[in-house]
């Protein structure tokens, strides 16, 4: 069995050069919602240098709101914005003699193209345009998933080791009770439930299908770095191959 374990990165947070040494895969903010050119080209360094995967991980222009504001952009927006940011860390990542491997988007655009096929469909298109190889990684069963695959993208079906679910498959969104898991031995036992079984028990207490590919850890919680070293140990103890 293997799994990929990718956090987010570049978004300002202090333990970035740690966690590089434990996830498999990186998204780096590229500008709208955090980072800048130089964290862009610092992410990238680091990550070459211990063998992560690079990921681009654009946002709706939203610095203010952390890219967490719901935006109602046209289509043609929201593919340029894509494409402009995917494309900027493509080049940083090539000059440093490294080739960008996926992107994944952040926040509020991620989950607004979960269900949206006509901005997933705008995403999936300016990841093409760029490059077909990259991989487009989106929530599982999502539409971005479904998007990526009619472009004819390989797509990485993701899961959440810290966000509560709906019986849909959906997060539950961050204004609601459940959406996020504190404890940490809940969150243990839902990423091996999903990686192990490929299922999550909402928060209405059904159990849902979920296809767990690569796994979020989200570089910005409290306690990022000791509970990325308990996945990485419980991955080893049920020898479970974590890789990009």
């Amino acid at each position: 069995m293997m799994i990929d374990l990718n956090s987010d990165v570049g978004e300002g947070c202090a333990s970035d050069a740690e966690l590089l040494t434990l996830v498999t895969s990186a998204n780096i903010a590229c500008g709208y919602h955090a980072g800048d050119a130089q964290t862009m080209l610092a992410c990238v360094r680091q990550a070459l240098k211990n063998g992560v995967a690079v990921g681009a991980h654009p946002s709706f222009p939203d610095r203010v709101n952390f890219g967490r504001t719901a935006m109602q952009l046209p289509p043609s927006t929201v593919y340029a914005q894509t494409l402009y940011q995917v494309g900027a860390l493509a080049a940083i990542v090539r000059s440093e003699g490294g080739t960008l491997r996926h992107v994944k988007p952040h926040g509020m655009l991620y989950n607004q193209a979960a269900k949206d096929a006509s901005l997933a469909d705008a995403i999936a298109q300016a990841v093409f345009a760029v490059d077909p190889a990259l991989i487009l990684v989106g929530l599982a069963g999502s539409e971005l998933i479904r998007a990526g695959e009619r472009r004819g993208l390989a797509t990485r079906q993701e899961v959440f080791a810290d966000r509560g679910y709906l019986a849909d498959g959906q997060l539950v969104p961050r204004s609601l009770p459940g959406a996020l898991i504190d404890d940490e031995e809940l969150a243990l036992a839902q990423t091996l439930e999903m990686v192990q079984n490929g299922r999550v028990q909402s928060v209405e207490g059904q159990w849902t299908p979920v296809m767990a590919q690569t796994i979020c850890l989200h570089g910005d919680g409290e306690h990022a770095l000791a509970f990325a070293r308990r996945l990485r140990s419980a991955f080893d103890a049920l020898k479970i191959t974590v890789s990009a």
